[in-house]
């Protein structure tokens, strides 16, 4: 995945890079989740947004 903020690629679209601090905040707000939460279901389901979606509702 590239640093460049501006430079997306699909990657950057389908998977969410809790390493990155940028991504963990983005991702904790879309889904209205604690960072702590959003790595438990990324460890849980993998790094496909779709996949942890569906982690966080149940």
């Amino acid at each position: 995945m590239s640093d460049d903020k501006n430079k997306k690629d699909f990657h950057d679209r389908t998977r969410i890079n809790v390493n990155e601090k940028y991504e963990l905040q983005y991702w904790s707000e879309k889904f209205n989740v604690s960072p702590q939460q959003l790595k438990a279901a990324v460890e849980k389901a993998g790094e496909s947004v779709s996949e942890v979606e569906k982690v966080l509702k149940k």
